[in-house]
């Protein structure tokens, strides 16, 4: 099995992640520091590494993350010990876009990404 399809699992090793940090509870949630930060830079990721698989799909990407925002957000309202905010929906989804946007900017202006992540295995 190539690099590249290993890394093909990443992007959905970390949407496992997030779902789990999600709706798992607080006592077993990763803490780092601040929230909107690690939501932020956890959907930024999340976008990135999707975007960076995927490169010829970024507006599917996009509603993919996007939909997992809200998606979490929703699921959250089922859970009594947790709590769903349109602030953090907006958090995690602006997290996701940038994540894609800055992936988009490197596959534009960095032919090394480029030629890494066009690389078919």
């Amino acid at each position: 099995m190539t690099a590249r399809r290993c890394l093909r699992v990443l992007p959905w090793l970390t949407l496992a992640f997030i779902v789990f940090a999600t709706l798992s509870s607080l006592e077993m949630r990763p803490r780092t520091g601040s929230v909107h930060l690690e939501r932020f830079g956890a959907f930024w990721l999340l976008g990135f590494l999707f975007a960076a698989v995927y490169p010829k799909r970024l507006g599917t990407i996009l509603l993919l993350v996007t939909a997992a925002a809200v998606g979490l957000e929703f699921f959250q309202l089922l859970s009594p010990s947790r709590h769903a905010r349109l602030g953090d929906l907006l958090v995690k989804a602006a997290g996701g876009a940038c994540g894609v946007a800055v992936c988009w900017l490197a596959l534009r202006w960095l032919p090394a990404f480029r030629d890494l992540v066009a690389r078919e295995p």
